[in-house]
């Protein structure tokens, strides 16, 4: 089944905010590559802490575990 096509104004806000962006992320992926390899662990092993962390807070704030909170109209 073909998609449907979206709208001019979305495309082209999509577009020009990634050619607003691309700069940006070319010069962290270039700061990136040029850290160290030890200090790219100690930022990996932060992320994983605080994905973890955030889980944690997640799971004790929902009872019962990983259920979507309840809808309110």
């Amino acid at each position: 089944m073909a998609r449907a096509p979206r709208p001019r104004a979305s495309r082209g806000l999509s577009r020009s905010a990634a050619r607003r962006a691309w700069p940006l992320i070319l010069m962290a992926w270039e700061r990136w590559q040029a850290l160290p390899e030890a200090d790219k662990e100690r930022y990996r092993r932060q992320a994983r802490e605080y994905a973890e962390r955030g889980r944690r807070v997640v799971g004790q704030a929902r009872p019962g575990g990983r259920r979507p909170p309840p809808r309110r109209f």
